[in-house]
């Protein structure tokens, strides 16, 4: 049995690490030797290479029981491979060391961006406007005969007031609006759910009133509408119309994309767009794009994935996935050089950090991502 942290040990199993020829044992071996390593692990940005160097020499050597006497003889190339290793499994900022290169190490600056949140503005038909995500839990504002109310979950929520406002009464319009890296779901006055991805909104009465009941939205978002056979419910976007009674429907109508996607989970819409119009049933997707209004069946897990917290990709193209990251991140995203022609396939949470996404899309080999702030730029 192998000696626990024994330094030539550790040395040769973080080279075959480098090499890839290190067995599952072997691993798990190195990475508990790594894992009693605290945060001393971490390297500072402002860290000089010789004080990295000396630093991490220290740490192992320590880790490693080396004697003191023996530290003078031991030259650091010995643990070179140790010491990229555990710069790679470290946290922040930190420096690639290659044990073939004789040339001066480069530093690279490893840097992150958290995930989207729930977060959005409501404007009030006055204009006055209230950040929902500083809001506290309770009423908000009163508009005719409704209370806005933000529930204890974090939703907004649509429900009559006790008194009576007159039949006659102008509709009082709300909007709802997520920025770049938010999302929001609020509960409409007739009980329809409505989920916003990043970048979206919708516009729509505070109470519905006469024969139907109408909205306008931008971005994407998710519909859960209760059913109301005298009073359909219409979704407007700046090209379509959706009809509907009582469905579960996805609308994803960003100015970005080529096509506005209307994807049908139960029950059965009417789409109107292009001068024509579709009926689409459960599992179908209406596509209206510069060839016109057209189904196709579809992929609904793909498609409600965001609603979900979930990214899902099924060969779809880099560029349609660098766009949905940009929203959710907040991020801006340059190529360099051509665009991979590949289609990639994979599912994460939404609420990892970007770097894990971006690794998972690396994989594949086909692709390579460097992070500049909230920059991500993308490299084949």
């Amino acid at each position: 049995m192998h000696q626990p942290n024994n330094p030539d040990r550790i040395n040769l199993l973080a080279q075959k690490w480098q090499e890839g020829t290190i067995t599952k044992e072997e691993r798990e071996e190195f990475e508990k030797w790594y894992n009693n390593f605290d945060n001393s692990l971490e390297i500072n940005s402002d860290e000089s290479q010789t004080e990295m160097e000396q630093r991490l020499y220290s740490l192992i050597a320590q880790k490693g029981n080396i004697r003191t006497k023996q530290t003078i003889t031991i030259k650091w190339t010995r643990l070179a491979a140790a010491a990229s290793i555990l710069l790679c499994l470290g946290i922040g900022s930190y420096y690639f060391i290659k044990q073939d290169e004789a040339k001066p190490i480069a530093k690279a600056v490893q840097q992150d961006v958290s995930p989207g949140s729930n977060k959005a503005t409501l404007t009030l038909s006055n204009g006055q406007q209230i950040s929902l995500n500083d809001a506290g839990n309770g009423p908000l504002a009163v508009q005719g005969n409704t209370n806005i109310t933000k529930t204890s979950d974090g939703n907004l929520a649509y429900e009559p007031t006790d008194g009576h406002s007159p039949a006659s009464a102008a509709i009082a319009y709300n909007t709802v609006s997520t920025p770049l890296g938010g999302q929001y779901h609020l509960i409409l006055s007739d009980g329809s759910e409505v989920w916003l991805n990043a970048g979206s909104s919708i516009k729509y009465p505070t109470s519905f009133k006469g024969t139907e009941r109408k909205v306008e939205i931008t971005g994407e978002v998710y519909f859960e509408i209760a059913h109301n056979a005298a009073m359909p419910f219409h979704v407007v976007t700046e090209r379509q119309v959706v009809d509907v009674l009582g469905t579960h429907f996805n609308v994803n109508a960003y100015k970005d994309e080529t096509a506005i996607r209307t994807t049908l989970l139960e029950g059965s819409v009417r789409v109107t767009g292009s001068n024509n119009t579709k009926i689409i049933q459960p599992g179908e997707q209406a596509i209206l794009n510069s060839d016109g209004l057209n189904v196709t069946n579809a992929d609904l897990e793909e498609a409600v994935a965001w609603k979900n917290g979930e990214f899902r990709f099924n060969d779809e193209k880099i560029g349609s996935i660098m766009r949905k990251l940009a929203r959710w991140y907040d991020i801006e995203v340059t190529f360099k050089g051509p665009a991979p022609e590949e289609g990639f396939n994979g599912k994460i949470s939404r609420y990892k950090n970007i770097s894990q996404a971006l690794k998972m899309l690396e994989k594949t080999k086909a692709v390579h991502f460097q992070i500049e702030g909230k920059k991500v730029i993308v490299m084949q």
